[in-house]
């Protein structure tokens, strides 16, 4: 190779090296080992080679620092104070107003009975508190967890329940191989796009409930097709007060951002400040308020023997039977002839049953707990490999608790954050919450309305529709439009989680386009002697996607005229043995036909890369050099290698 810096020799003749070796040292070096041939060596046996192993890991696990960012409450904990506990206790109460409704409402979007619902709120909350790194991450159902589970299980509540311990495992692998960085494969279009469309199809999931009509199908297209055919079968009642729910609903969300007098807190007079309070306590606890105002109505209407509308019926009073997840099951069904028939399914055929719903659930858990933690990290880094194992952790717990999938989600972390939260503890309030409900409210459940379940989760998804990143992304990337819009009808065409892979699958076929066509600057350049050269940029590395597209690039541009062409390698931070073998290939090209070739600023590692398979490269790192380069005064600017 022909370089303008000097040679470099390894005078090691005459010289001698001596190292204190340890005899019996173990030595873990990058490229080099040291053999050391001594018959009194020590033959260790495996077992005592895996014993030592299993020592130092053990020793690595049990560092303080490890122990410390693996179990957050180890670092909070220690400080808590009286000010924490106001905060959490009221923050945790406020959102357990609020996730008893969405749970019973989050259940029926899973097709299951709305128990599971409240069987997957609280043991998550617990095991939260040791191992989650955010306090602003209310553990639970949310309404995308939900979906995901309905396609994905159908409405079986031993599918839910195995997909809850087998996506929390797989999420605790993810979090132990460090796999976070997978959500970076999900963009914001993407995202944006799949939440429209998974807002758009739990909307109209609820219709069944609002309207009483057949809402069947896995698919938003499905599920239309399903709606308009049973339009006939409208129960006006019913949607009725669901509107009305909505309506209600709406108005107490804006009462929640209602401020009486100035705005700075402390100019504010006392009855000001009271009613701004109130306002944001009925704002923020309106799915609660509303459920006890309608299951009052409820009540009311049944005990006067009037029954206008359907209601959520009986719910099993108690806390779940633990147990270990379903790892079978054995169904009945109709046959033909209208006997009932057994029909098993073994563990292989369960898993098999659930599909891609195994990757794509954990994938957006994450993308879904991180859009939480980031949120309110006000700039603080946020560990993914730490909420995975949390989240993954919680499932898990759930699982034996027959819960159905749950995560952060990003309205109830809202809540959480605006009710003053001060550390993880806040979860334990809201578990117990839950509990309480489960063991003591139950019965009152009977009497809510489906139309008012349906009206809290609708008028929650209206507003998780991202219509407003269209316009930002319209100005400054078009083209982001497209995987975008892509993953959207995707969503809305296919099941929720094959949507998913199909927009992923767009964005990177997208980053590979531009990983296979970088930029090329071409200018014509002067040297101080009026020497004319052409000056080709690549603004990226080389390696085996890209490597032909340049070549064919810099070829041409080089048979257009005869002048020198120069590439400048100040952007090639990497290569591969594809790009050594093309690039050998044009400086080949270029010498048969006498035509100057010249590599400016390439890095060393890179140079090396292509050096093993031509040596005829020629590099160059000023400018100075260069110019006499092209000038022809060849032995004064180079030397070899």
């Amino acid at each position: 190779m022909r370089s303008d810096q000097p040679a470099q020799r390894n005078n090691s003749s005459g010289s001698e090296v001596s190292l204190d070796i340890p005899p019996n040292a173990i030595y873990n070096t990058s490229r080099d080992c040291i053999v050391q041939d001594d018959d009194n060596a020590d033959k260790r046996s495996a077992c005592a080679m895996t014993t030592e192993w299993m020592k130092q890991t053990s020793a690595n696990i049990f560092r303080k620092k490890t122990l410390y960012k693996r179990l957050p409450v180890l670092t909070w904990l220690p400080k808590y104070n009286r000010e924490d506990f106001v905060g959490d206790l009221m923050a945790g109460i406020t959102v357990g107003l609020t996730v008893i409704p969405q749970g019973l409402a989050y259940a029926g979007i899973a097709g299951l009975d709305l128990q599971y619902g409240l069987y997957g709120c609280f043991m998550g909350c617990f095991i939260y508190i040791l191992l989650g790194s955010s306090k602003d991450v209310p553990v639970g159902p949310t309404a995308i967890s939900a979906l995901l589970t309905f396609q994905t299980a159908h409405g079986v509540w031993q599918k839910a329940v195995l997909l809850t311990f087998l996506t929390g495992l797989i999420e605790i692998a993810m979090g132990i191989f460090r796999l976070g960085f997978l959500i970076d494969f999900v963009s914001g279009p993407v995202s944006a796009g799949f939440t429209s469309a998974g807002s758009l199809i739990i909307f109209t999931s609820q219709l069944k409930d609002l309207l009483g009509v057949n809402t069947k199908g896995d698919t938003f297209v499905d599920m239309w097709i399903s709606v308009f055919s049973d339009l006939h079968n409208i129960s006006w009642n019913d949607a009725g007060l669901g509107v009305a729910c909505i309506i209600v609903l709406l108005t107490m969300r804006a009462m929640a951002s209602t401020s009486f007098g100035p705005k700075e807190s402390s100019e504010k007079s006392f009855c000001q400040k009271f009613w701004s309070g109130l306002f944001w306590v009925v704002g923020t606890s309106r799915n609660a308020v509303l459920i006890i105002v309608t299951s009052a109505i409820g009540y009311y209407l049944l005990s006067s023997g009037i029954d206008i509308f359907r209601m959520v019926g009986y719910v099993p009073q108690g806390l779940p039977k633990f147990s270990v997840p379903p790892f079978s099951m054995t169904t009945l069904t109709n046959g033909t002839s209208g006997e009932p028939i057994e029909i098993h399914e073994s563990f292989g055929q369960m898993v098999s049953s659930l599909g891609s719903g195994l990757i794509v659930v954990p994938l957006i858990s994450l993308l879904e707990n991180m859009a939480v933690v980031q949120a309110f990290a006000n700039g603080k880094p946020c560990d993914a490999t730490q909420e995975l194992i949390a989240v993954g952790v919680c499932n898990v717990a759930n699982s034996f608790a027959q819960g159905f999938r749950g995560n952060g989600g990003i309205a109830r972390g809202a809540v959480l954050n605006s009710s003053g939260v001060r550390t993880q503890m806040s979860n334990i309030y809201t578990g117990l919450i839950v509990i309480v409900a489960l063991l003591y409210l139950t019965p009152a459940f009977y009497y809510i309305p489906k139309a008012a379940l349906a009206a809290v989760i609708m008028a929650a998804v209206i507003f998780m529709i991202q219509y407003r990143v269209v316009k930002p992304m319209w100005r400054s990337k078009k083209s982001d439009l497209i995987p975008g819009l892509a993953t959207f009808v995707a969503c809305l065409v296919l099941p929720l989680q094959l949507g998913i892979l199909v927009g992923i699958g767009i964005n990177i076929v997208f980053i590979l386009y531009h990983a296979a066509r970088p930029k090329l600057r071409v200018e014509t350049l002067c040297t101080s002697n009026d020497i004319k050269y052409l000056m080709l940029t690549p603004d990226r590395c080389l390696i085996f996607p890209s490597v032909e597209f340049v070549r064919n690039v810099i070829t041409k541009q080089g048979r257009k005229s005869t002048l020198p062409v120069v590439i400048d390698c100040t952007h090639i931070y990497g290569a591969d043995f594809t790009a050594a073998k093309v690039v050998s290939s044009m400086i080949d090209d270029f010498e048969n036909r006498q035509q100057k070739l010249y590599f400016f600023n390439l890095q060393q590692r890179v140079a090396q890369v292509f050096e093993g398979i031509n040596n005829n490269l020629q590099v160059i790192y000023d400018m100075n050099t260069l110019e006499m380069r092209l000038s022809g005064k060849e032995e004064e600017s180079t030397s070899k290698l």
